[in-house]
């Protein structure tokens, strides 16, 4: 490879295009006056519903009561007033007559979430998706999100109609053993009514970081909910995190004044092999190779 053939890489600017933010700008989550690919508040609380249908844990997040050393075998006094997290079984349960996405929690009633919950606490369940594909996504620009309420008591037949026990049961085989009913533990069918959304989608200059609002929410419909993919999914083939039909061809064809991210990335990547293949390039110009001497008389030696 000749020197001449790498040398204009180097001179590659990093130029911004006019499209291209700066950190401020996105942090403040602006409305956006060109196509950046982020998602909008829409289409993360879409993401965010996907990432309830795909995952069966999370982790609850409730406070302490005041008084704590009422109880028998009673948590600390120290402990009043903090905040703990549990991991818990949860399942997307719905049917044609509730589909508002709260998600539905088999209640132990002797666990540590749902004491502290029936003592008056509020209750918080963060979720984080987890690709089981391989995948090339760091785990920092992965979606997480945290949903706040306050659990409700499904009544039976209620949670018969929706079809709860098999819903749950599809997702977790071995809490059938504590269904409501079984001789273990007292337990109900709950769902946590969502009051609250915060959704970070990942890195800020592809993904949208802040408050979606519960009728954002739940106004997500199910057919929104399966159309949509998350990286890492089998069927995901596109960086960004919601893929609308017919959208990429549109893309591809668009004038390349208007791209606004990978202009600067293609660059650098281009830059960065030019550097790689100059030291490969160094490195063989340098390269010495010292002759080995061999002694003349390879005989054994005699005694």
């Amino acid at each position: 490879m000749k020197l001449t053939h790498i040398l204009p890489i180097f001179f590659v600017p990093l130029v911004r295009s006019e499209c291209d933010p700066d950190k401020e700008y996105i942090f403040s989550n602006p409305p956006l006056d060109c196509d950046l690919g982020i998602p909008t508040v829409h289409e993360s609380a879409v993401l965010a519903r996907r990432i309830l249908t795909l995952t069966s844990i999370g982790t609850i997040s409730t406070v302490f009561p005041e008084n704590t050393s009422s109880e028998e075998w009673g948590p600390p006094d120290s402990v009043a007033g903090t905040a703990i997290g549990l991991p818990e079984y949860i399942a997307d349960c719905h049917g044609p007559t509730y589909d508002r996405g709260d998600p539905t929690i088999l209640a132990i009633t002797i666990a540590t979430s749902f004491k502290n919950a029936a003592a008056g606490s509020n209750v918080s369940l963060s979720l984080r998706w987890e690709p089981s594909y391989p995948h090339h996504h760091t785990p920092a620009g992965l979606p997480r999100f945290s949903l706040t309420g306050y659990l409700e008591t499904i009544p039976a037949d209620e949670a018969e109609a929706l079809g709860v026990p098999a819903c749950f049961a599809r997702a977790h085989r071995d809490a059938v053993a504590w269904f409501p009913g079984n001789d273990i533990h007292e337990s109900a069918w709950t769902r946590l009514v969502v009051r609250e959304v915060f959704w970070f989608g990942g890195f800020g200059d592809r993904a949208y970081i802040g408050w979606i609002p519960a009728a954002e929410w739940g106004g997500v419909t199910r057919a929104e909910i399966d159309d949509a993919r998350l990286p890492g999914e089998a069927e995901y083939e596109a960086w960004y995190g919601y893929e609308r039909a017919g959208e990429w061809d549109e893309r591809d064809e668009r004038d390349e004044t208007e791209t606004c991210y990978w202009d600067s990335t293609e660059l650098a990547l281009m830059r960065y092999l030019g550097f790689l293949a100059l030291g490969v390039f160094i490195g063989r110009r340098r390269r010495r190779y010292v002759p080995v001497r061999l002694p003349k008389d390879l005989s054994p030696p005699t005694g």
